[in-house]
């Protein structure tokens, strides 16, 4: 049978816009159900549950057409599934595909059920990722390569260098850890991706949002702007020639085109509630909230943590990152408090260096081209690493040096 051991850790396709419909036996796995169809990746599906398993689902539809997906609870105990499975095969549309939850992991069962045209055997009890994952796979492209991995960055007030941060963890994911990725600047308006990478593409992210029927792959290929072999960059315009009161999907299209490209795409999210940011930042299957670790920082962060938990049930948590820790003679709340108050644990504490982080925003370079094994670049290593299911951090290629170096510090140490 499919392997779903830990469907949460990968990327899980948004569930198109279809028709479907669950009998259940059971509350337990009615209320798995439901609370799957609450989730983010199933806001363009309509999902009705209803109980009476198998046989209330042949009732149904004896003068109804039949939804795009059939998910039937079965007690394999309780009644014969295979003659209920073929019961509602003979009132069930050609093109519905069907879902079958079952209480026995029986292989010959489960053979029994793909020879009658079931598209999925999940065994109780299940989780909402599993339904969901179930259920996206159903309409994913035989051999399509997996979809890539967004990652929103947000600062939890302006000013604590979500931005930076963004840009700098893009460019360790794609040097340390070998993943080609595309950091996607979107403040129109304001962005500093160009700036931090010392490019002026021509084209960038304002091509595609006010020209969204031209928006497919070849189109955005060519609003990319080499930075790296694997790191490519989608510039904002930072021009004020027209305001950008977007749509809550003006997005869509344009991420939905990447993640078929690359494997993974950091969003730097700008400090704004609108719609569209907000569902960006929610739609994202990773997300770091940048923050400062003072007061307005604390109460901002609070509040997005509290949205974020409630919106996304079923996804890992967002990620703290404190920012410009220990500001010398600056009062500041403690990480371990900080983190505490919001109950995570900071994914990563960056210590505050003006002298670092001012040179490489004044020569448009990131911070490991200017000090390649500073502390601070290898806590932007290791959370890229994190976040693209990587915990391990690509080793810088030893000197020639190195050795000789080594044998010294036996010496001294014996």
């Amino acid at each position: 049978m499919p392997d779903r051991t830990d469907p949460a850790e990968r990327v899980i396709a948004p569930v198109p816009r279809i028709t479907i419909q669950a009998f259940c036996e059971t509350q337990d796995v009615a209320a798995v159900i439901e609370s799957a169809a609450e989730d983010r990746r199933m806001q363009k599906a309509h999902l009705k549950v209803q109980m009476g398993g198998a046989a209330a689902a042949t009732e149904a539809f004896r003068s109804a057409p039949t939804p795009n997906v059939l998910l039937i609870e079965m007690h394999g105990g309780r009644t014969n599934p295979l003659a209920q499975l073929d019961s509602l095969a003979e009132v069930c549309d050609a093109g519905t595909k069907v879902v079958v939850i079952g209480h026995v992991n029986d292989v010959l069962l489960y053979r029994d059920f793909i020879r009658r045209g079931v598209s999925e055997y999940l065994i109780a009890p299940i989780d909402p990722v599993t339904v969901i994952a179930a259920i996206s796979d159903l309409f994913a492209e035989p051999g399509a390569e997996p979809l890539g991995r967004t990652v929103a960055v947000v600062g939890a007030k302006g000013g604590v260098g979500a931005s930076t941060l963004a840009h700098n963890i893009a460019w360790a994911i794609a040097r340390d850890h070998a993943v080609s990725t595309v950091i996607a600047d979107l403040d129109v308006a304001f962005g500093t991706a160009g700036l931090n990478f010392n490019q002026d593409p021509p084209q960038g992210v304002a091509e595609a949002l006010f020209a969204p029927e031209r928006i497919d792959a070849n189109f955005v290929d060519r609003l990319l702007s080499k930075c790296t072999d694997n790191l490519s960059l989608l510039a904002a315009p930072a021009t004020l020639d027209r305001t950008n009161d977007f749509g809550e999907g003006a997005f869509d299209g344009l991420i939905d085109i990447l993640r078929g490209m690359v494997p993974c795409i950091v969003l730097d999210v700008p400090h704004v509630w609108t719609a569209w940011s907000r569902k960006m930042v929610i739609g994202a299957d990773e997300i770091l909230v940048v923050a400062a670790p003072e007061l307005a920082s604390l109460r901002n962060a609070r509040n997005l943590f509290d949205l974020l938990r409630q919106a996304r049930p079923n996804d890992r948590p967002p990620r703290l990152v404190l920012n410009q820790v220990a500001m010398p003679r600056r009062p500041e709340i403690a990480a371990a408090e900080f983190a505490k108050a919001l109950d995570v644990t900071a994914a990563a504490v960056v210590p505050f260096d003006p002298a670092l982080f001012g040179a490489a925003a004044n020569n448009g370079q990131m911070l490991a081209e200017l000090q390649t094994n500073s502390r601070i670049t290898e806590i932007l290593s290791e959370l890229g690493g994190a976040v693209t299911g990587r915990a391990e951090t690509k080793k810088a290629r030893p000197t020639l040096l190195e050795p000789i170096l080594a044998k010294l510090a036996r010496r001294k140490a014996s």
